[in-house]
């Protein structure tokens, strides 16, 4: 029994012996690097948030106070973790459940990365929804939403109590619409996106605006002119505000079909004419040496101002409008700045210098003490075996050599440049040393000689699977050790040798910060607006002669001034009848510019419903119509007009006019209508023509006002008011209402 407790005690001695020094040996000095949930727990017992300082360009550690700030709304404990999405590695609820059994304290445990929320869990406490506002924050939000911002979207599904509905909702959304949400943030690109529609609309709006407005103010003085083309015999004369477009040299002798037309009548020395009680002359009795003649006075054919067109836009009032225009170029800038109003493309948080240096300092520190320092945020690239045996290595060569295995992402203080990280450390250590970083996720192996007698062409030329692994590669802590190796090989320098100096990483503030909207693509923008506004006026202007052009062909067609849709009121007033005499007139006198297209005999019956319309409502042959022409004279040129056009298309189509309403336009018809009276005067019915829709049934007749200066009074049938048109109630033909005029006013 002695004996047997003897040796028992003896092996347990040695065996505790060897452990002592196998501890001795794998932590000389320090004790082992803590498992990451250990580590992990260990920062959360200090504060509920922790923020990873591998993120300070993306998520500053100096933010945990916002986090925390919305931790407090959800009402229970909670313990929010932020890393690298590639520290969880593929089970981060695993994690998680590390954490609590390391830490032991309830509440909801959130794991955040860069791209998102990884994992919720609850422990010991009750919040509904916690998972469903998990997913719809997943479904909600887009891809660049920082950490934060998810957080805070997190924590508001969750206390609107509806987190199921949204996450239902959010993820048949993005069933539908596989580009998901739209962006949170404005990136570079899409700065330089906004900054070339803002020149486009600086610029093509104005213009365009200005363009079409100086088109339209130039066509209504055009109008206004009526002075396009020359017709035969002469140019039109132009027409004032309100005027007609009548032949400017209607005194004079003009050859239509073989007749001649000519002053008549008792023409004074001025070139006015009276006849028939006092009526105006015609404009052919003016042909004298007056001051309306036809020779070298002021609007005769020789001396007339403006024959050829009323010519290019006034420059006077051409500067109100480009005043306009740069008011309006200047409101669309203003406008573009307050919706284009983004000057980072992040959260707005904004890193320390604590923040920027909080890892280099931690990895600085951990070299100070080992000369093998592994990431604790990081899964363990290398178990307790590996790193013992590494440590040995690292001691026993002659070459002073570190080894960081620590992880790199754009987002950490060098911006992803291992050359930086390795610079800011031998700045810290302030030794000579070879530095080998080894990224526990890509496997990736650097060095970085800092003084030290090492050949680099040597350490150059090592064998490519020691940096670069692939999947047939052994693990990184196999690879280390090679890697020591073959430094323990490596042939002595003369001199210690000194790399070459990175460049500076980026600015994390000036990295988000986006370019001014007047920048960039803005002049691009200017050039492309003005030609699109070009473009456009174009297309404009275009459209427009279309529409005139088709306008035209239709009022120049046969029948169209007696169709259904020409205007036929039974009781026009003065206005409307001074309105559509213009109108009928001017298109009348444009339908006759193509001169050579037209027939002797249209051109013959075309001229003279003309002649006579003017003599009605133009005696002064001044391009406008007389201000005491009466509502008979008028309706009378009306019908004229209309005549005219129709025997440009069809000349015996235009002989006769609805005896009911003669503004119904050409009759094709007749009817017999029995005179009015009694007893044998029925049978003497009389065969008067009718329009289609009369011959059908009888319309009523029309009726005029005696005096167009009466602004009140009775209509009277047009048939009892004295001159040319009451001709028509008895069936006149067109041509006999044209001789009536001209003997009217005492042409002939």
């Amino acid at each position: 029994m002695r004996a047997g407790i003897v040796l028992v005690a003896g092996w347990l001695a040695v065996l505790c012996c060897t452990g002592s020094v196998h501890a001795a040996e794998a932590t000389p000095g320090a004790p082992d690097s803590p498992t990451q949930t250990a580590y992990l727990a260990e920062q959360l017992r200090k504060d509920p948030v922790y923020i990873s300082d591998q993120l300070p360009r993306e998520v500053p550690r100096s933010t945990a106070p916002d986090f925390a700030r919305e931790a407090r709304r959800l009402g229970v404990s909670t313990y929010v973790i932020v890393l690298p999405s590639s520290s969880f590695g593929a089970e981060p609820s695993a994690v998680l459940a590390g954490i609590h059994d390391r830490l032991g304290r309830k509440g909801l445990y959130v794991a955040i990365g860069d791209s998102g929320i990884d994992a919720v869990q609850t422990y010991g406490v009750s919040l509904p929804g916690a998972e469903d506002a998990s997913r719809a924050t997943l479904y909600e939000l887009a891809y660049d939403a920082t950490p934060r911002e998810v957080f805070r979207h997190f924590v508001e599904v969750v206390t609107s109590g509806h987190a199921h509905q949204r996450a239902e909702q959010a993820r048949a959304a993005s069933e539908d619409d596989p580009d998901g949400p739209p962006s949170v943030h404005t990136d570079r690109t899409d700065r330089e996106n906004q900054s070339f529609v803002t020149g486009i609309a600086v610029t093509g709006i104005p213009l365009t605006a200005l363009l079409i407005t100086v088109y339209a103010l130039q066509r209504r003085r055009v109008r206004r002119a009526a002075a396009t083309a020359k017709a035969t015999g002469g140019a039109d004369r132009p027409s004032a505000a309100g005027g007609v477009r009548v032949p400017a040299t209607r005194g004079a002798a003009k050859a239509v079909g073989g007749r001649t037309t000519a002053a008549g009548g008792k023409a004074t020395a001025h070139g006015k004419a009276t006849a028939h009680g006092g009526k105006k002359a015609a404009a052919g009795m003016k042909a004298g040496t007056g001051a309306k003649g036809t020779g070298s006075g002021k609007k005769g054919t020789g001396g007339r101002k403006g024959a050829g067109g009323p010519g290019p836009y006034p420059r006077e009032r051409l500067l109100p409008l480009l005043a306009a225009a740069a008011v309006l170029g200047g409101l669309i800038a203003i406008t573009a700045t307050q919706v284009f109003d983004d000057t980072t493309s992040g959260d707005g948080s904004r890193p320390t210098a604590a923040d920027m240096r909080a890892r280099i300092d931690r990895v600085t520190d951990g070299l100070r003490r080992d000369p093998l320092y592994t990431d604790p945020e990081s899964p363990p690239a290398l178990d307790a075996t590996e790193r013992a045996h590494l440590r040995r290595r690292l001691r026993a060569l002659d070459v002073p050599v570190v080894i960081a295995a620590v992880p790199s992402s754009t987002d950490d203080e060098s911006g992803g440049n291992r050359d930086l990280l390795a610079k800011a450390l031998h700045t810290r250590l302030g030794r000579d040393l070879l530095i080998v970083l080894a990224d526990p996720g890509s496997g990736s192996i650097d060095l970085v000689n800092y003084g030290t007698r090492v050949d680099d062409m040597y350490l150059i030329n090592r064998p490519r699977d020691l940096s670069y692994p692939q999947s047939t590669d052994p693990p990184l802590g196999h690879r280390l050790d090679q890697l020591l190796t073959y430094v323990s090989k490596s042939p002595k320098a003369k001199a210690g040798h000194m790399p070459y100096e990175p460049p500076a990483a980026d600015d994390p503030v000036e990295e988000k910060a986006l370019p001014g909207l007047f920048t960039g693509d803005f002049e691009p923008g200017l050039v492309i607006g003005t030609f699109l506004a070009g473009l456009l006026f174009g297309l404009v202007a275009a459209a427009c002669g279309i529409v005139r052009r088709i306008t035209r062909h239709r009022r120049t067609a046969t029948g169209a001034p007696g169709d259904a849709r020409s205007p036929a009121p039974t009781e026009p007033s003065t206005a409307w009848l001074r309105r559509n005499a213009r109108e009928e007139l001017d298109a009348l006198t444009a339908a006759l510019e193509p001169v050579a297209a037209l027939s002797e005999d249209s051109q013959r019956r075309a001229w003279e419903c003309l002649d006579a319309a003017a003599l009605l409502i133009d005696g002064d042959s001044d391009g406008r119509i007389d201000a005491d022409a009466t509502p008979a004279a008028l309706a009378c040129a009306i019908v004229l007009a209309r005549a005219g056009r129709t025997a440009i298309g069809e000349p015996d189509a235009a002989r006769f006019v609805c005896h009911r309403n003669p503004l119904h336009g050409v009759a094709h018809k007749r009817v017999q209508v029995p005179p009015e009276g009694g007893g044998r005067a029925r049978t003497r019915a009389r065969s008067l023509p009718v329009c289609e829709a009369c011959r059908l049934t009888l319309g009523p007749v029309l009726r005029l006002r005696p005096s167009g200066s009466a602004r009140r009074g009775a209509h009277a049938p047009y048939a009892t008011l004295p001159g040319p048109l009451a001709a028509l109630g008895d069936g006149t033909e067109i041509d006999q209402l044209t001789r009536d005029v001209r003997e009217y006013f005492g042409v002939h």
